[in-house]
Parts: structure tokens; sequence; C-alpha cells
């Protein structure tokens, strides 16, 4: 896709954004948008920042360490895929963000790596609001704990949840799996179990449902198809 229709998209989804979060009653500087940039080339990433946007989603780690490499520290990345314990060193060196935390094992394995780099790390707690088990996350009952056991793992921040609702055509379905993520989020506010309680964040909503999912307290949007069009079937990184 050329740089003129990136450009429009994001300017499309921009325009959005505000004009919801104004129709609620938020300010959408509160609203961040993470261009999903998986099995899209570097050049398309690029592109995208041409146009003002800096923050960037990957589901895959090698696929985004290559990008990271050509890219470079201009561009900031959070990791959105499943992430493997054996693939927390990469990943705690590549990302400013962790969105897909779901379980101790690899809550341990990431503080075990920023210790030896000196850093510490934004996460979110992945949560499978909707139960599907096709989707990973912990499960809403248990991200109590999750939390609980995180907490002493000084190099984490946990800065909120993360989750995927079982896909539907219809974004008003989304919304019920949406509220629940926010009201479990400030239920988990309650017992202190973030790193700032009064500010907690929620990534939830994609290309078709995103609207909804800022009515319902997104803080994080993951957008790929509405910005670069569809993943080519053969992708590479030029």
């Amino acid at each position: 896709m050329n740089l003129t229709m990136i450009t429009e998209n994001l300017k499309t989804i921009q325009t959005t954004i505000t004009n919801t979060a104004y129709k609620c009653g938020r300010d959408p500087s509160t609203i961040r948008l993470v261009a999903v940039s998986k099995r899209h080339p570097t050049d398309s990433i690029r592109k995208a920042m041409a146009a003002g946007q800096n923050l960037f989603g990957e589901n895959y780690i090698q696929e985004a360490a290559d990008k990271c490499r050509i890219i470079g520290k201009e561009a900031s990345f959070h990791f959105i895929g499943h992430l493997q314990s054996n693939k927390a060193k990469l990943a705690a060196e590549l990302f400013t963000m962790i969105e897909t935390v779901d379980r101790y094992k690899l809550a341990k394995a990431l503080h075990s790596h920023l210790e030896k780099l000196d850093k510490t790390l934004d996460i979110l707690i992945q949560v499978n609001i909707g139960r599907d088990p096709k989707k990973s996350g912990i499960l809403p009952e248990k991200a109590k704990e999750l939390l609980k056991q995180i907490s002493p793992l000084s190099r984490l921040r946990p800065k909120g949840l993360m989750t995927m609702p079982p896909f539907t055509s219809d974004p008003k379905e989304s919304r019920t799996y949406f509220k629940a993520l926010r009201l479990l989020a400030l239920e988990l506010g309650e017992h202190d179990l973030f790193y700032n309680n009064e500010s907690i964040e929620l990534s939830m909503g994609m290309s078709h449902d995103f609207p909804e999912a800022i009515e319902e307290g997104a803080t994080l949007i993951r957008i790929g198809t509405a910005i670069f069009g569809e993943r080519p079937l053969n992708p590479s990184l030029s």
C-alpha cells in the first residue's frame, strides 16, 4: 500500500478515535493506537511513521527482531502475540511493552532477563475474557492470583489488561466482553495490583470494533487491516 493510502487510513482512524472519545466524554489523548504491522513489510512501517505513527504491534519474535534491526529506535514496538518462555530473552530486549503475559513462568523468565539487562518493562495481563478455547490468556478469576505472584518481580510493571474476545461480525457483541474486562480491571485496581492503579491500561478493540472498545474504556487499540490492508500472502521484510 502506498504512502497516500496509509496516511489517509491513519487520518480516518484518528478522526474516529477523537470523535468517539468526545462522544463518550473521554480525552482522546488517553487512547493510543497500536498499528499492527505483523506480516507487513518494513517499508509499510516506514510509510506509517512518515504519517506520524510511531507505535507498532508485532506477533512473531523473529519477524519483530528483524524489523527492529532495520528500523532502529525510531519507533516503539509492543508484543501482542502468544509468547513462549524460551523467547523471553529476545522479547525483553526488543519491546517497550509485552501485552500478552498470561502465566507466572513467562513473567519470571522475563524478569530474569530484565535483571541481566538492567531494565524494567511494562506488561499487560492477557485475559481470556470470553473463555474461548481458541484464544490465549488467563481466565478472569485467575488474574488476581497471577498479579499477586508477579508483584515481587520488580523489573516488571503491570500496567493493565489485554483481551481478544471471541470473533463476531457484529461489533456490538464485542461490547459485552470489553465491559467485562473494564470491570475486572477496576476490581483488581481496588486491590492495588497494578503499577499505577489510578491509570489502568486496557488493550482491546481492533479494526472492526475499536469504537465500541473506546466507549468501554480502551486505552490501547490494535489496528492492522484498516491501516495497512490485507496481509501479504508471501510476506517479506523489504
